[in-house]
């Protein structure tokens, strides 16, 4: 504005008296001294009209700040001050229209700060809610996130009307320490319960401790089975780390004690097993020592008859010892397969002679014996072979095993009639070498 344009506007609202500056009264603020003349009426009069222009300046860029912003409440201490100000500041201009301007900003603000505080009471009277729903909840840990979620959620929204503020704020603070006081008590009484526990176990340990080295097998055996019955029945529930030690703890104890046991039960076993392999091998040279006879003691049909009587004794007999099994087992069987071995050749030979219906010499008989193993033991050989040959073919795999097991077996007992009809072959060469001297 021009500086004439600020006299004009400045007489307006303004006069001189005296040498001094006064701004008329307007509204119910009476007239008032701004200033002095410093050099002329009019530049005094320019210059409060300026400071007007200054003051209603601050007031524009208040407003449009508070335009601007989301926060209106925010201003409206800055609008007050700036509405005192309007009594008291220094100019000469319509202070009546700033008042009135500044009057309008503050009453918008006012509403938009009322309707605000409902906004906020309608959002904290829905938190008081879900926290009193809550404050019940044994849920620890997620109610505990989910109440941390609502205080914070509280402490963001803005304030309510002043003569509601303490009734709310203590609705909330009630609900949210109602569940914290009710987990606190929860987990004392927990750790209390848990202190408890620890001791049942603490003690029970202690008693296994003292019964692992003890010598009173069965009184103890007996103490430590109740004790792991207690142990099971003590119930509840310690952190899985401190649960994990103390039953290693009590185990170590039990596994010493029973271990101990055990190793004990293992000797007396041995002691017994000893004694008992040995009497059974003494039985079982006995049935030896008589199959190896039977043919000089008995007749061949008798013979035969006892062999197979020897056979149902030796199953009727318990095990030897490892070391000594195979070897008096190799000799029974041998006696065995001779008494059976020589009974077949005789049948074969007695039924050759039937058929061809004459008598043998008794070197001729004896000859025609070596002749019959002979062919026996080919025929044996080429069994042997056979199986021999299927076991080479045999894959390794697990599903022949079985299998693979009874071939063996197979040329086990080819290859021990086979040594039998050798050993009686070298029998009847013998007595032909004694008849021919």
């Amino acid at each position: 504005m021009e500086n004439n344009d600020l006299l004009e506007e400045a007489r307006l609202y303004g006069f001189i008296q005296e040498q001094q500056v006064w701004l008329k009264p307007f509204m119910n603020y009476p007239a008032r001294q701004v200033g002095d003349v410093k050099e002329s009426e009019d530049d005094s009069l320019v210059y409060f009209a300026k400071r007007y222009e200054m003051f209603r300046d601050k007031v524009n860029d208040l407003l449009g700040r508070i335009e601007a912003s989301e926060n209106k409440g925010s201003f409206l201490m800055k609008v007050l001050h700036m509405k005192e100000q309007v009594g008291n500041y220094d100019a000469l201009g319509d202070f009546e229209k700033l008042y009135h301007t500044l009057t309008g900003a503050e009453a918008s603000i006012n509403e938009t700060i009322k309707q605000n505080r409902e906004k906020n009471l309608t959002s904290k009277i829905a938190l008081i809610q879900e926290a009193e729903a809550l404050s019940d909840s044994i849920e620890w840990q997620e109610t505990t996130d989910k109440l941390k979620d609502l205080r914070s959620t509280w402490i963001k929204t803005g304030p309510v009307e002043k003569e509601l503020t303490e009734e709310i704020e203590e609705r909330f603070r009630a609900a949210v320490e109602n569940f914290f006081e009710r987990k606190k008590n929860f987990f004392e009484d927990k750790k209390k319960m848990q202190n408890r526990i620890y001791d049942k176990y603490r003690d029970l340990i202690t008693q296994s401790v003292a019964l692992q080295n003890s010598e009173d097998w069965e009184v103890t055996t007996a103490k430590l089975k109740q004790l792991q019955n207690q142990w099971k029945e003590v119930g509840g529930t310690l952190p899985r780390k401190t649960m994990t030690r103390m039953w290693t703890d009590f185990r170590k104890a039990h596994n010493h004690f029973f271990e101990r046991l055990k190793q004990k039960i293992n000797n007396e076993k041995n002691e017994s097993r000893g004694k008992y392999y040995e009497a059974n091998f003494e039985r079982k040279k006995e049935l030896v020592e008589e199959g190896e006879q039977l043919l000089q003691q008995h007749s061949l049909s008798d013979a035969v008859k006892r062999a197979k009587e020897l056979q149902a004794e030796w199953k009727k007999v318990g095990p030897v010892s490892p070391e000594v099994s195979d070897m008096i087992w190799e000799r029974f069987i041998k006696a065995c397969d001779r008494v059976f071995e020589m009974s077949s050749l005789e049948h074969y030979i007695r039924k050759r002679q039937q058929a061809a219906n004459e008598t043998y010499s008794e070197t001729d008989d004896l000859q025609a014996r070596i002749n019959a193993l002979r062919d026996f033991i080919k025929s044996d050989k080429n069994e042997l072979e056979l199986l021999q040959d299927n076991l080479g073919k045999l894959s390794d795999a697990p599903g022949n095993d079985a299998f693979r097991s009874m071939l063996q077996g197979k040329i086990r007992n080819f290859n021990r009639k086979i040594g039998t009809k050798t050993d009686m072959i070298e029998m009847f060469r013998n007595q032909l070498s004694a008849i021919s001297r």
